[in-house]
Protein backbone atom coordinates (compact mmCIF):
# COMPACT_ATOMS: atom_id res chain seq x y z
CA UNK A 1 0.00 0.00 0.00
CA UNK A 2 2.95 2.50 0.60
CA UNK A 3 4.73 1.74 -2.72
CA UNK A 4 1.19 2.30 -4.53
CA UNK A 5 0.37 5.58 -2.50
CA UNK A 6 4.24 6.85 -3.04
CA UNK A 7 3.76 6.27 -6.66
CA UNK A 8 0.46 7.75 -6.79
CA UNK A 9 1.98 10.52 -5.00
CA UNK A 10 4.60 10.79 -7.91
CA UNK A 11 2.13 10.77 -10.62
CA UNK A 12 0.46 13.77 -9.18
CA UNK A 13 3.90 15.63 -8.40
CA UNK A 14 4.35 14.99 -12.54
CA UNK A 15 0.82 16.39 -13.14
CA UNK A 16 1.66 19.86 -10.99
CA UNK A 17 4.83 20.86 -13.07
CA UNK A 18 2.65 20.11 -16.24
CA UNK A 19 -0.23 22.15 -14.74
CA UNK A 20 2.17 25.00 -13.87
CA UNK A 21 3.06 24.67 -17.30
CA UNK A 22 0.08 25.16 -18.97
CA UNK A 23 -1.79 27.54 -16.90
CA UNK A 24 1.34 29.94 -17.50
CA UNK A 25 0.72 29.55 -20.85
CA UNK A 26 -2.85 29.89 -20.93
CA UNK A 27 -2.59 33.12 -18.84
CA UNK A 28 -0.11 34.42 -21.52
CA UNK A 29 -2.11 33.72 -23.97
CA UNK A 30 -5.07 35.64 -22.27
CA UNK A 31 -2.73 38.44 -22.14
CA UNK A 32 -1.24 38.11 -25.17
CA UNK A 33 -4.65 38.63 -27.30
CA UNK A 34 -6.39 40.67 -25.05
CA UNK A 35 -3.27 43.73 -26.37
CA UNK A 36 -5.19 42.42 -30.11
CA UNK A 37 -8.47 43.63 -28.46
CA UNK A 38 -7.96 45.99 -25.93
CA UNK A 39 -9.47 48.44 -27.96
CA UNK A 40 -12.76 47.40 -27.86
CA UNK A 41 -12.87 46.10 -24.14
CA UNK A 42 -11.73 48.74 -21.96
CA UNK A 43 -12.37 46.85 -18.69
CA UNK A 44 -8.63 45.94 -18.02
CA UNK A 45 -10.24 43.84 -14.88
CA UNK A 46 -10.69 40.97 -17.38
CA UNK A 47 -6.96 39.79 -17.32
CA UNK A 48 -7.65 39.73 -13.11
CA UNK A 49 -8.07 35.37 -13.82
CA UNK A 50 -4.95 35.52 -16.60
CA UNK A 51 -3.00 37.16 -13.84
CA UNK A 52 -4.19 34.51 -11.08
CA UNK A 53 -3.66 31.53 -13.35
CA UNK A 54 -0.23 32.78 -14.00
CA UNK A 55 0.27 33.26 -10.19
CA UNK A 56 -1.16 29.99 -9.36
CA UNK A 57 1.14 28.17 -12.12
CA UNK A 58 4.54 29.84 -10.67
CA UNK A 59 2.97 28.44 -6.99
CA UNK A 60 2.31 24.68 -7.97
CA UNK A 61 6.24 24.75 -8.98
CA UNK A 62 6.95 24.98 -5.55
CA UNK A 63 4.07 23.10 -4.61
CA UNK A 64 5.67 19.97 -6.14
CA UNK A 65 8.90 20.36 -4.69
CA UNK A 66 7.46 20.69 -1.17
CA UNK A 67 4.79 17.51 -2.37
CA UNK A 68 8.25 15.31 -3.10
CA UNK A 69 10.55 16.28 -0.33
CA UNK A 70 7.55 15.83 2.13
CA UNK A 71 6.80 11.75 0.14
CA UNK A 72 10.25 11.20 0.28
CA UNK A 73 10.98 12.17 4.00
CA UNK A 74 7.80 10.95 4.48
CA UNK A 75 7.08 14.18 6.90
CA UNK A 76 3.90 14.35 8.72
CA UNK A 77 4.24 18.13 8.89
CA UNK A 78 5.17 18.37 5.51
CA UNK A 79 2.48 16.41 3.62
CA UNK A 80 0.20 18.52 5.99
CA UNK A 81 1.45 21.73 4.63
CA UNK A 82 0.96 20.13 0.89
CA UNK A 83 -2.48 19.68 1.73
CA UNK A 84 -3.23 22.61 2.88
CA UNK A 85 -1.35 24.33 -0.25
CA UNK A 86 -3.34 22.67 -2.67
CA UNK A 87 -6.39 23.41 -0.75
CA UNK A 88 -5.97 27.02 -1.12
CA UNK A 89 -4.62 26.87 -4.72
CA UNK A 90 -7.94 24.68 -5.42
CA UNK A 91 -10.51 27.58 -3.96
CA UNK A 92 -7.97 29.92 -6.39
CA UNK A 93 -9.38 28.22 -9.13
CA UNK A 94 -12.42 28.11 -8.03
CA UNK A 95 -12.27 31.52 -7.55
CA UNK A 96 -10.76 31.91 -11.64
CA UNK A 97 -13.40 29.66 -12.61
CA UNK A 98 -16.58 31.98 -11.14
CA UNK A 99 -14.18 34.94 -12.06
CA UNK A 100 -14.56 34.17 -15.69
CA UNK A 101 -17.79 33.26 -16.14
CA UNK A 102 -18.85 36.66 -14.50
CA UNK A 103 -16.64 38.62 -16.69
CA UNK A 104 -17.63 36.84 -19.55
CA UNK A 105 -21.44 38.08 -19.20
CA UNK A 106 -19.78 41.45 -18.94
CA UNK A 107 -18.53 41.37 -22.70
CA UNK A 108 -21.09 41.80 -25.09
CA UNK A 109 -22.18 45.22 -22.83
CA UNK A 110 -18.17 46.65 -22.65
CA UNK A 111 -17.74 45.42 -26.64
CA UNK A 112 -21.03 47.52 -27.39
CA UNK A 113 -20.23 50.36 -25.95
CA UNK A 114 -16.56 50.31 -26.94
CA UNK A 115 -16.67 49.52 -30.31
CA UNK A 116 -18.94 52.92 -31.82
CA UNK A 117 -16.17 54.91 -29.88
CA UNK A 118 -13.16 53.28 -31.68
CA UNK A 119 -14.48 53.25 -35.02
CA UNK A 120 -15.38 56.50 -34.63
CA UNK A 121 -12.06 58.16 -34.80
CA UNK A 122 -11.19 55.74 -37.19
CA UNK A 123 -8.33 57.86 -39.21
CA UNK A 124 -7.61 55.55 -42.16
CA UNK A 125 -5.06 58.64 -43.63
CA UNK A 126 -3.14 58.81 -40.47
CA UNK A 127 -3.16 55.33 -38.86
CA UNK A 128 -3.29 55.42 -34.82
CA UNK A 129 -3.42 52.89 -32.64
CA UNK A 130 -7.24 52.22 -32.65
CA UNK A 131 -7.01 52.52 -36.48
CA UNK A 132 -4.59 49.85 -36.66
CA UNK A 133 -7.10 47.95 -34.42
CA UNK A 134 -9.59 48.30 -36.39
CA UNK A 135 -7.88 47.29 -39.56
CA UNK A 136 -6.29 44.02 -37.58
CA UNK A 137 -9.70 42.61 -36.65
CA UNK A 138 -11.69 43.23 -40.28
CA UNK A 139 -8.63 41.44 -41.57
CA UNK A 140 -8.02 38.34 -38.68
CA UNK A 141 -11.95 38.12 -38.14
CA UNK A 142 -12.93 38.51 -41.63
CA UNK A 143 -15.29 41.08 -40.80
CA UNK A 144 -16.55 44.87 -41.87
CA UNK A 145 -17.98 47.28 -40.02
CA UNK A 146 -20.14 46.99 -36.43
CA UNK A 147 -22.84 44.97 -38.06
CA UNK A 148 -21.97 45.31 -41.71
CA UNK A 149 -20.10 46.91 -44.09
CA UNK A 150 -22.22 49.96 -44.66
CA UNK A 151 -21.64 50.99 -40.72
CA UNK A 152 -18.76 52.86 -41.93
CA UNK A 153 -21.04 55.63 -44.25
CA UNK A 154 -22.13 57.35 -40.78
CA UNK A 155 -18.08 58.06 -39.74
CA UNK A 156 -16.50 60.63 -39.83
CA UNK A 157 -13.75 58.97 -41.89
CA UNK A 158 -15.95 58.25 -44.83
CA UNK A 159 -17.57 61.57 -44.89
CA UNK A 160 -13.90 63.38 -45.07
CA UNK A 161 -12.38 60.96 -47.84
CA UNK A 162 -15.68 61.20 -50.07
CA UNK A 163 -14.90 57.91 -52.41
CA UNK A 164 -17.34 56.15 -51.10
CA UNK A 165 -15.32 53.30 -50.04
CA UNK A 166 -14.49 51.54 -46.52
CA UNK A 167 -11.00 50.31 -45.32
CA UNK A 168 -9.17 47.83 -47.67
CA UNK A 169 -9.20 45.52 -44.33
CA UNK A 170 -12.44 44.89 -45.81
CA UNK A 171 -11.80 43.32 -48.45
CA UNK A 172 -12.29 39.72 -49.51
CA UNK A 173 -9.17 37.79 -49.30
CA UNK A 174 -10.07 36.09 -52.90
CA UNK A 175 -10.64 39.85 -54.19
CA UNK A 176 -8.00 40.39 -55.73
CA UNK A 177 -9.05 43.86 -57.45
CA UNK A 178 -10.65 44.86 -54.24
CA UNK A 179 -10.16 48.50 -53.95
CA UNK A 180 -13.22 48.93 -50.72
CA UNK A 181 -15.53 50.18 -53.16
CA UNK A 182 -19.35 49.65 -52.02
CA UNK A 183 -20.08 49.85 -55.27
CA UNK A 184 -18.91 46.09 -55.34
CA UNK A 185 -20.10 44.63 -52.57
CA UNK A 186 -19.37 41.10 -53.11
CA UNK A 187 -15.55 42.56 -52.56
CA UNK A 188 -16.02 42.82 -49.09
CA UNK A 189 -16.84 41.11 -45.88
CA UNK A 190 -20.56 41.41 -45.30
CA UNK A 191 -20.28 39.90 -40.94
CA UNK A 192 -20.11 42.90 -38.90
CA UNK A 193 -17.33 43.01 -36.57
CA UNK A 194 -18.87 42.91 -32.88
CA UNK A 195 -20.30 39.58 -32.81
CA UNK A 196 -17.05 38.30 -33.89
CA UNK A 197 -15.18 40.25 -31.36
CA UNK A 198 -17.34 39.31 -28.41
CA UNK A 199 -17.12 35.44 -29.36
CA UNK A 200 -13.49 36.05 -29.70
CA UNK A 201 -13.28 37.56 -26.61
CA UNK A 202 -15.61 35.20 -24.68
CA UNK A 203 -14.09 31.95 -25.90
CA UNK A 204 -10.51 33.37 -24.38
CA UNK A 205 -12.57 33.32 -21.15
CA UNK A 206 -13.65 29.91 -22.03
CA UNK A 207 -9.80 28.97 -22.10
CA UNK A 208 -9.21 30.32 -18.25
CA UNK A 209 -12.36 28.75 -17.53
CA UNK A 210 -11.54 25.16 -18.55
CA UNK A 211 -7.96 25.07 -17.79
CA UNK A 212 -8.92 26.15 -14.19
CA UNK A 213 -11.51 23.82 -13.79
CA UNK A 214 -9.07 20.85 -15.22
CA UNK A 215 -6.56 22.02 -12.77
CA UNK A 216 -8.65 22.01 -9.93
CA UNK A 217 -9.53 18.28 -10.09
CA UNK A 218 -5.88 17.47 -9.98
CA UNK A 219 -5.57 19.20 -7.09
CA UNK A 220 -8.66 17.30 -5.93
CA UNK A 221 -6.60 14.45 -6.51
CA UNK A 222 -3.42 15.32 -4.97
CA UNK A 223 -5.01 16.60 -1.75
CA UNK A 224 -6.80 12.78 -1.62
CA UNK A 225 -3.08 10.89 -1.86
CA UNK A 226 -1.82 13.04 0.27
CA UNK A 227 -4.69 12.52 2.57
CA UNK A 228 -3.92 8.66 2.66
CA UNK A 229 -0.46 9.43 3.08
CA UNK A 230 -1.19 11.44 6.19
CA UNK A 231 -4.00 8.45 7.81
CA UNK A 232 -2.43 5.71 6.98
CA UNK A 233 1.41 6.77 8.66
CA UNK A 234 -1.03 8.04 11.99
CA UNK A 235 -2.99 4.76 11.86
CA UNK A 236 -1.22 1.31 10.56
CA UNK A 237 1.64 0.68 12.62
CA UNK A 238 3.24 -1.45 9.80
CA UNK A 239 3.20 1.30 7.60
CA UNK A 240 4.99 3.15 10.23
CA UNK A 241 7.47 1.06 10.80
CA UNK A 242 7.89 0.56 6.83
CA UNK A 243 8.77 4.40 7.60
CA UNK A 244 11.58 3.94 10.12
CA UNK A 245 13.21 1.22 8.24
CA UNK A 246 12.01 -1.08 11.48
CA UNK A 247 10.81 -4.68 11.06
CA UNK A 248 6.50 -5.81 11.73
CA UNK A 249 6.57 -9.40 12.99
Amino acid sequence: MCVRTCVCLSHIYSQEKGAAGILCYVGAYVFITYDDYDHFFEDVYTLIPAVVIIAVGALLFIIGLIGCCATIRESRCGLATFVIILLLVFVTEVVVVVLGYVYRAKVENEVDRSIQKVYKTYNGTNPDAASRAIDYVQRQLHCCGIHNYSDWENTDWFKETKNQSVPLSCCRETASSCNGSLAHPSNLYAEGCEALVVKKLQEIMMHVIWAALAFAAIQLLGMLCACIVLCRRSRDPAYELLITGGTYA
